[in-house]
């Protein structure tokens, strides 16, 4: 009888003690261990991570880091780190964490526009992936790939068309320069390209105007009717005679670095550089910024008409005034230079 109580005081210890252990791992397993007030916190673990450095971007975001660190090394998560950004739910327990952030890497949306170098694109993409913007510009600059691609140093930047696209925060340089070029080519059909035969242009050559036109113009109805310009100018062999393309050319020189000219001078009708279209004929080596895809269609699709003159307008600010003639020209710039020196913009 004594024996049988002991047996049974045993079991029964047993059972509480299996009922403890049963209830810690359950607790540990399933019991919500978020500390924030968000609806979701993301967290973002860098390619090569060890669990230290997951565990520090977690910390502040649980109740319980201690509780997470038992069953992050029973389901082997801290031997098995997975690069990328991953969401934490609010009310999440352990559990569901280490499913989350072991294999649920989330796309993030990056966007870009009105880069005007690849160093400036570079930087402007660092800032929503992981790779930075030193190996993004050597990817983007790459001389074997642009060479086997079709493209220069001079003409790298129209690769990359403004738009809003997914990728896994992890996405590495080269990889993001390759995704790029199948969004280029994608975006080159077969009409596009027929459409720059007929102009005479290579697609390099339609970005490369493209970009002059959005630099004029970033009014999109009036974009086609500047396209226009420039290619009648080409057509007959007439210097484009760009403002935005000597702003560019003054832009490399150590004296304009850090300025911003707000007025084209003569001055700058001197600079020797191949981007300086009074000097030469024909487009400049490669674009002066990032055109819109707007500007882009515009030279595909231009306006046809037979003006090769405009200058802005100094009654709707942001829209040319256009001429068939030089003298109706000097008239509307004499207007414009006018209305510049009555706002006291000199240069």
């Amino acid at each position: 009888m004594y024996i049988k109580k002991i047996l049974w005081a045993v079991a029964l210890i047993g059972l509480v003690i299996f009922g403890v252990i049963a209830y810690y791992i359950y607790s540990t397993m399933f019991s919500p261990n978020t500390n924030f007030e968000n609806e979701t916190a993301y967290i973002y673990v860098p390619t090569n991570a060890n669990y230290s450095e997951v565990r520090s971007q977690l910390e502040p975001l649980l109740k319980d880091i201690g509780a997470f660190d038992a069953l992050a090394k029973q389901k082997k998560y801290v031997t098995n780190i997975k690069a990328g950004r991953f969401a934490i739910s609010k009310g999440m327990n352990n559990n569901d964490i280490i499913n989350s952030i072991r294999s649920k890497n989330l796309p993030v949306k990056i966007a870009f526009n009105n880069q005007h170098s690849i160093k400036d694109l570079a930087g402007r993409i660092s800032m929503q992936i992981e790779a930075d913007s030193l190996t993004l510009n050597k990817a983007m600059t790459d001389e074997l790939f642009l060479t086997n691609n079709g493209f220069s140093k001079a003409t790298a930047l129209g690769m990359y068309l403004p738009n809003s696209y997914e990728f896994f925060w992890n996405t590495s340089a080269e990889t993001f320069r390759d995704r790029m070029l199948v969004e280029y080519n994608r975006f080159w059909t077969d009409a596009r390209k027929a459409k720059a035969k007929q102009l005479n242009l290579t697609p390099n050559e339609v970005i490369t105007l493209a970009s002059i036109v959005h630099e004029e113009s970033k009014q999109a109805d009036e974009q086609p009717r500047v396209a226009g310009v420039y290619l009648n100018r080409l057509r007959i062999g007439m210097p484009l005679q760009a403002d935005p393309t000597l702003k560019f050319a003054a832009y490399q020189l150590p004296q304009y670095q850090n300025t911003i000219i707000r007025r084209v001078l003569n001055i700058h009708k001197d600079i020797n550089s191949p981007y300086n279209t009074y000097q030469n004929s024909g487009l400049p080596p490669g674009p002066i910024a990032m055109p819109d895809l707007s500007a882009i269609k515009a030279v595909l699709d231009p306006e046809s008409h037979s003006y090769l003159y405009f200058a802005a307008d100094a009654k709707r600010i942001g829209y040319h005034k256009f001429a068939k003639t030089l003298g109706q020209h000097n008239n509307n710039a004499r207007e414009y230079h006018r209305y510049l020196s009555s706002q006291g913009i000199n240069k």
